[in-house]
């Protein structure tokens, strides 16, 4: 679709300095902007790009005033940040969705399809399962016995959901995601070796939670792991058996979540964050990158490091830390002195 300088002002409430008929059809970044493109400018330093740029039309803030000449339509708005996440979502919305089910997917005669939903090459519904309208089912997706997933809902290429999973509505699941895999659990025996215990529960994951590329969400011992509204989970993050993650909580690439643990609600977790069994983090928790959690944490902390501690007292130790070969060359030298003192 292509979208003019006046369209886009008139949608964002916007000024247009420059062509009104200017058109777009694609969104990019201000350094590498070309024609046909939309560009926004929200941090002062990438200005210098804004003179050189080939994007067409920029959106930037209402009080910006440029330095030298600028070639695109600008558009001035108020808030150039939340405007560009509404265009976006609004182009987004306007792609056509996919309908249909391919000849070459096999669909089990008891699962049951709503609405228009599409369903691509090669993807396998097993007996059982529930689809609600307007889904999309890439290609390679496997859909086990008496899964059910809500209205909405897009599960990309290669998605696998295991036996009894159920998938809220307007999710989405990148590809590779596991839902439902067993759990690690198992239990040593006379022999050294270790037997498999049963995993019999499932997944659960409700409306409006986004997945990342090849997160693996393991199913429960008993009951469910339970992945609440809004969660955000970002690309390669394990989520360990009987887990329960709360509403709106975001998590970066490559955290590790063990078995029984609980997060709380609007929790951020940055990049590769451990978290042990069996803790309970309260709501509106913030755990700095790489931090270790072994310990619960209250409502409202920050955490960072590892061991994790209180935001502040990790701030002091990585400032005395930092100083360490100082002190110890202080201390050595103490020590000599002492001594001398000593053996006089």
């Amino acid at each position: 679709m292509e979208f003019t300088a006046e369209m886009i002002a008139g949608f964002l409430g916007g000024e247009i300095v420059g062509d009104p008929r200017a058109a777009v059809h694609t969104v990019c970044s201000i350094e590498e902007g070309r024609t046909g493109g939309l560009a926004y400018l929200a941090n002062p330093k990438y200005e210098p790009f804004l003179y050189t740029t080939g994007a067409s039309i920029v959106l930037v803030e209402r009080s910006f005033e440029p330095a030298g000449p600028v070639s695109a339509t600008l558009v001035k708005i108020d808030d150039v940040a939340g405007s560009v996440v509404r265009l976006m979502s609004m182009y987004a919305a306007a792609k056509p969705r996919r309908k249909g089910i391919s000849p070459r997917a096999s669909i089990a005669e008891t699962a049951s399809i709503e609405g228009e939903s599409y369903v691509g090459d090669f993807a396998v519904v097993e007996d059982g399962a529930k689809i609600g309208p307007d889904c999309q089912i890439y290609p390679q997706v496997y859909i086990g016995p008496g899964v059910e997933i809500g209205a909405g809902t897009t599960l990309y290429a290669g998605v696998k959901i295991y036996e009894g999973c159920r998938i809220g509505r307007n999710c989405i699941l990148h590809a590779g995601a596991v839902i439902g895999a067993d759990g690690f659990g198992f239990l040593p025996n006379a022999e050294g070796g270790f037997d498999k215990i049963p995993q019999l529960g499932n997944v659960v994951i409700e409306d409006d939670v986004e997945i990342g590329a090849n997160t693996c969400i393991d199913r429960a011992k008993t009951d469910s792991t339970i992945i609440r509204r809004g969660v955000k989970l970002d690309n390669l993050i394990q989520i360990g058996h009987n887990v329960q993650v709360g509403e709106h909580t975001v998590s970066s690439a490559q955290t590790g979540i063990a078995g029984t643990s609980r997060v709380g609600r609007n929790c951020f977790l940055a990049g590769q964050v451990g978290i042990a069994d069996h803790v309970t983090i309260g709501d509106r928790v913030k755990i700095g990158s790489k931090s270790g959690i072994d310990k619960n944490v209250p409502d409202d902390e920050i955490r960072f490091g590892y061991p994790a501690l209180p935001g502040m007292q990790y701030h002091r130790a990585s400032a005395v830390f930092k100083r360490l070969p100082e002190l110890d060359r202080q201390v050595r030298q103490l020590e000599k002195e002492i001594n001398e003192l000593k053996n006089r």
